[in-house]
């Protein structure tokens, strides 16, 4: 299940011509989607895009009346390959995934999608995950857009101009025979807003027709030596198709007055941060109206020179606002301006840093520097800003950090992959520190504290295959490496990639295969092994069976990773066992949080209707605890803190289980493999009790009771002293 359902957003998805469409923009391209005409669309799930999967698999009802194919795709390469639909046929289709993990994963497909060329449109919505939010490398999606000819939209972040690019995106990629990238960033995707909503379009050419009346064009198959011929192509007639195009339309956009000595040029998925921007320089108002002119770049490659050079020719002075690096914009329009002898001054990365994300206040900035540099009187009597290092260093936020200590990232609370490390550290100290490989997912927060596991990650379900290179006999049992992937990198690449490539080479090397039944990472969507029954998929294919299949001999599976001693006994067995090749080890348990959404409204449901329901909470003993603090430091859970008692003869905190706890019991099992105390206890919340529970609750109450006063009667107690 996903992490939320859109089954009421989708039936926005059905409004018509004159009404009003309001949600997020990634809404907003799903119904684009289908007013253009689309036909097929497909992709893997990933930040900022996921929600776009989502609607599609909650609309099917929606896409089954248009005619439209939806699919979840193994990887995004697969969702790439599927673009092959309009290759030779006039069909619209699209596909979407995480950038630049995701395109990077797609190139092959890309690069001959983009040498063949389309007939049909082909649009690619990138979710350009970059900035501190990010949780890939640092990277660009202009790059691949660059080395493939692959034309990139960047859209204004407002929902009429996400709306627009797409239908005009489309068009684009008709006209030129080229596939299309659409950028949408993290905040692009979830700005809220508006639009005026046009009917959905069945598609123009349907896949059934295209079935019934096979075409092949020997031109369009990447092969010599039709490739040369594509390479001329994309320069000397797909490009100038486009810039016909782009232009004759008017997708780049001019903003403030037409004449001044000073003028900004940027991508259009900046507009609201520059805006913002000048206006707390008081060179724009809350409406958008800007003081500086503007060439607003929402298409990002190729650049239109023409434009670029009438909007320069008349400044003393442009500044390129680019994000990320290289300034690929900024170098093209260097050459640009040098070619056609324009002695504009050209700022850019001088002033406004080289990488990062580009926020309000970075940008504010290096508006102000560049500003002050060619025309300070445009800033009036604006008081400087403060900025971030101002702000940090005010004495109330600096006393925050006295109070509240850093936390790193880690797992959420109840998570079923927290006990699958704690069993790996028990291991490491009985066996020794291993080279452990790790890999995308949730479980890449083991690198982080307490558990400190994981050397490398190399991309999604290329964990096992990044210890290929430690497949040495000198090693031997005793310095076997450990390699660890989640379930969705397991079918993304792993199978073939990792465990595949493991067999073929005989590694002796030991792989923990997590399989918490989603793609948990990306929001918890169904993949092959999830446990659920999926009508519109084909769910419970065994992960087990999979790898048997492919040749490994040596297999575990454990079906509830809460069972720290077992799993820590089975990779005692699984490191020191004398059987030769990968040894693999699948510990299965389902992800708390979908566990939570998918259990908590049952439960509410079942406690109103009056029907009882137990549901377990842990707690420790504050009177048994000795404050040694082990359970916290293998454990690391969310809910698990510390507090000070009342005992005059203690002074350590004791630990203590907040009422966030969802009953996973891994601290206790953690306590009890370690063997380190008897703190933990179980306690069983009776909602709705029947006469029964509350008879067993009166006697139980009575026979403590008896026991607790005849404790107390046999204590010592010393008379206090009185002052004489």
């Amino acid at each position: 299940m996903a992490e939320r359902s859109f089954r009421r957003e989708v039936q926005d998805l059905k409004l018509g011509a004159g009404a009003e469409f309001r949600g997020e923009g990634i809404l907003a391209i799903t119904k684009a989607l289908l007013q253009s005409g689309v036909g097929y669309v497909g992709g893997y799930q990933g930040s900022p895009i996921s929600h776009l999967m989502d609607v599609l698999a909650d609309a099917q009802d929606v896409l089954d009346d248009l005619g439209v194919h939806f699919e979840s795709s193994a990887s995004e390469a697969a969702a790439a390959a599927m673009l092959s639909a309009s290759v030779m046929y006039p069909i619209r289709g699209a596909v979407t995934w995480k950038s630049t993990a995701g395109t990077n994963v797609a190139a092959d497909a890309l690069s001959n999608l983009a040498s063949g060329g389309v007939i049909g449109g082909a649009l690619i919505i990138i979710g350009e995950d970059y900035g501190e939010g990010s949780s890939i490398m640092q990277e660009r999606s202009h790059a691949f857009a660059m080395k493939s000819q692959i034309w990139l939209m960047d859209p204004r972040p407002n929902l009429p101009s996400i709306v627009s690019a797409v239908e005009l995106g489309f068009q684009l990629s008709e006209v030129s025979n080229t596939p299309v990238m659409l950028e949408m960033r993290i905040r692009t995707c979830h700005v809220h807003g508006h639009f005026i909503a046009t009917d959905n379009q069945k598609p123009a050419y349907s896949l059934q027709k295209a079935l019934a009346n096979p075409r092949r064009d020997t031109g369009r198959i990447v092969l010599p030596p039709a490739t040369f011929v594509h390479e001329k192509e994309k320069i000397e007639h797909r490009w100038p198709a486009a810039v016909a195009f782009i232009k004759a339309h008017a997708i780049n956009e001019f903003f403030g007055p037409e004449t001044a000595e000073l003028g900004l040029i940027l991508q259009g998925g900046l507009f609201n941060a520059v805006l913002r921007s000048l206006q707390q320089l008081g060179l724009a108002d809350v409406y958008g109206n800007s003081q500086v002119p503007l060439y607003v770049m929402n298409v990002t490659y190729p650049i239109i020179d023409d434009e670029v050079a009438a909007f320069a020719a008349s400044k003393r002075a442009v500044l390129v606002v680019e994000e990320g690096q290289p300034e690929f914009i900024e170098q093209a329009i260097a050459t640009l301006l040098r070619r056609r002898d324009i002695q504009t001054v050209l700022s850019g990365k001088d002033v406004l840093p080289q990488a990062g994300e580009y926020t309000a206040e970075v940008l504010l900035r290096g508006l102000r520097s560049f500003i002050e540099t060619h025309d300070r009187h445009l800033l009036g009597n604006a008081a400087p800003f403060p900025g971030p290092d101002a702000i940090l260093s005010d004495p109330a936020i600096r006393a925050l950090a006295t109070v509240v200590p850093p936390r790193p990232a880690g797992f959420c609370i109840g998570c079923p992959e927290r006990p699958i490390f704690a069993a790996m550290k028990l291991v490491e100290q009985e066996l020794g520190p291993r080279h452990v490989a790790a890999d995308i997912g949730c479980h890449l927060f083991s690198i982080l504290p307490p558990f400190n596991i994981g050397a490398t990650t190399m991309g999604y379900g290329l964990g096992p295959a990044s210890a290929s290179a430690f497949n040495v006999t000198s090693g031997g049992k005793d310095h076997r490496p450990i390699s660890v992937m989640g379930d969705g990198g397991f079918w993304h690449n792993g199978l073939t990639s990792s465990v595949g490539n493991a067999v073929f080479n005989k590694q002796d090397g030991v792989i923990l295969v997590v399989d918490n039944h989603y793609s948990a990472a990306t929001g918890g969507q169904d993949i092959l092994s999830s446990r659920a029954s999926n009508p519109g998929r084909q769910t419970n294919n065994s992960i087990v069976a999979a790898v048997r299949g492919i040749g490994v001999k040596w297999v575990r599976q454990i079906d509830h990773t809460y069972d720290v001693a077992r799993l820590r006994d089975t990779l005692r067995e699984a490191l020191t066992t004398p059987q030769g090749g990968p040894k693999l080890i699948v510990a299965s348990s389902e992800c708390m949080l979908n566990k939570q959404r998918r259990t908590r409204p049952l439960l509410a449901a079942a406690r109103k209707a009056g029907k009882r329901q137990v549901t377990e909470r842990f707690g420790v003993d504050e009177d048994v605890c000795t404050g040694d603090h082990a359970c916290i430091r293998l454990s690391g859970c969310p809910s698990l803190s510390v507090k000070h008692t009342d005992d005059p003869l203690r002074d350590d905190p004791v630990a203590t289980i907040d009422e966030t706890c969802v009953g996973c019991g891994n601290c206790g099992e953690v306590a009890e493999a370690a063997i380190l105390c008897p703190s933990f206890y179980r306690a069983d919340i009776i909602h709705n009790p029947t006469t029964t529970d509350r008879f067993l609750a009166r006697m139980r109450a009575t026979v403590i009771g008896w026991l607790q006063r005849r404790r107390d009667a046999s204590r010592i107690v010393f008379p206090e002293s009185t002052a004489s």
